[in-house]
């Protein structure tokens, strides 16, 4: 869950600048030292502790004494981060309910010029090793949860902007650390939206598959659970597992993809499309 939003409108400079430090200390420790806080924000340890206190007892920080007194940012404190530098930057002024929620990630209603919607990516919140050995962008060695996520963000942002709007994606809008702006999506779920031309509905999914492996992006996790249906129209979302199609298993995975759409398909709406046949009109 995000951290309230009074307790980042309440946010001390000084807390501010241990979070930053946190952020910064990660790339080097799994429990930053007391000594590098004090070190990094220049504070007196009194200082330190009391800001750190309020921080933990926020959610936004985690303290470890073992084998020595250290401190992590956790995904609260992270979440606190990018909201506010968003809102600093004037890409968002307010933060709304909960709209979606998945294995690694969490997506809130945020306001803009208009609506949007925020997505704060969550890897290896559940599963970290398998995060890692799933995802082939992971840098070896020393890579926790925090930067795993802003990773995440940044390709599935990157994903967006290679995309839109030649391919039905949400338009991105910004990105900052693990969190991606993009518009908001007034739809409901594939598996959960019952469709009046169903056959048309999955030749328009197709055809935008094939126009994204045009574009040189093949999705690798799509399914019926990350395509949106909102007024007649498919937006495909969840793009931070995206491959090129240089990959040496490009038409492997892509093949993948179709397979699972066309199995849903074809279980629900009893519509049978040749595998070989989409494939090879996708990947062209």
């Amino acid at each position: 869950m995000v951290v309230a939003a009074e307790q980042i409108r309440n946010l001390n400079k000084y807390e501010r600048s241990i979070l930053l430090a946190l952020e910064r200390g990660m790339k080097r420790y799994s429990w930053v030292p007391l000594e590098h806080l004090r070190a990094a924000t220049k504070l007196s340890e009194s200082e330190v502790n009391y800001r750190l206190s309020r921080l933990i007892a926020w959610g936004m920080v985690r303290f470890n004494p073992v084998p020595y007194d250290g401190y992590a940012l956790v995904f609260g404190g992270y979440d606190t981060l990018a909201l506010t530098a968003l809102t600093q930057k004037g890409t968002l002024s307010a933060l709304g309910s909960l709209i979606g929620e998945g294995k690694e990630s969490v997506v809130y209603e945020a306001l803009s010029l208009g609506p949007v919607a925020i997505k704060f990516h969550r890897v290896g919140q559940r599963s970290f090793s398998s995060a890692r050995i799933n995802r082939e962008y992971m840098e070896e060695g020393h890579c926790p949860w925090l930067v795993a996520s802003k990773k995440s963000a940044e390709r599935e942002y990157l994903a967006l902007k290679t995309l839109h709007p030649v391919v039905s994606v949400p338009l991105p809008i910004a990105q900052n650390r693990h969190a991606v702006v993009m518009s908001l999506v007034d739809g409901g779920v594939l598996n959960r939206t019952p469709l009046e031309t169903p056959e048309k509905t999955l030749d328009e999914i197709l055809e935008n598959v094939r126009k994204a492996y045009a574009a040189g992006v093949i999705h690798s996790d799509l399914s019926e659970y990350n395509i949106l249906v909102e007024n007649g129209r498919c937006v495909l979302i969840d793009w931070p597992q995206w491959i090129g199609t240089d990959h040496p298993n490009a038409e492997a995975i892509a093949g993948r993809d179709i397979d699972n759409i066309l199995a849903f398909f074809r279980r629900k709406y009893k519509i049978r499309r040749d595998r070989e046949v989409a494939l090879q009109w996708v990947i062209g």
